[in-house]
């Protein structure tokens, strides 16, 4: 199998204007191109109960931003997909969570399940005692209110940590 690089897409790659007229992508439309098409794959209702699944979907949604983004998928009883959001943006090392206002979210959708996740835009996966604690926090917090935390996903470049899968949870 051949491999492209990045640079080879940058020539192929073409976006419209809003003249009509045709102009190389940019790494950046590249990028929201391809959030929009995983999105029309992980629509409202479906199944969230592929580990692999929903580490892909985060891994495109989350991949490649410059500072930290945290996000929830929020899930029915069947562990399908309600929604996802991106709740808190923070710098390039570190985003404030508020578990009062994932809780919030949660009774808003109704939701009986949640998988959080964010990025590490360092590259490296490997979650750091406030990963851990701030889990923690958020977990007993919506236990609170009988919605079950399923995983929290460390998504860092293209590699992804699940705390499930490593017994964090």
């Amino acid at each position: 199998m051949s491999q492209l690089s990045f640079s080879s897409f940058d020539a192929a790659l073409m976006v419209r204007d809003t003249h009509g007229r045709y102009a190389l992508a940019s790494a950046e439309q590249i990028l929201e191109a391809a959030r929009h098409v995983i999105d029309q794959k992980m629509q409202r209702g479906a199944s969230c109960s592929s580990p692999a699944t929903v580490r892909e979907y985060l891994r495109a949604k989350l991949a490649n931003f410059e500072h930290e983004v945290f996000a929830v998928m929020f899930l029915d009883s069947r562990h399908c997909l309600i929604e996802y959001v991106e709740m808190f943006r923070g710098t390039l090392d570190s985003a404030a969570v508020y578990p009062r206002e994932v809780v919030k979210e949660a009774l808003r959708f109704n939701a009986a399940a949640i998988v959080m996740t964010h990025n590490h835009p360092s590259g490296n996966p490997e979650p750091s005692e406030a990963d851990k604690m701030m889990t923690k926090r958020l977990k007993d917090a919506l236990a609170l209110v009988d919605v079950r935390t399923l995983d929290h996903v460390i998504v860092a470049g293209g590699s992804t940590l699940s705390f499930a899968e490593r017994g964090l949870i």
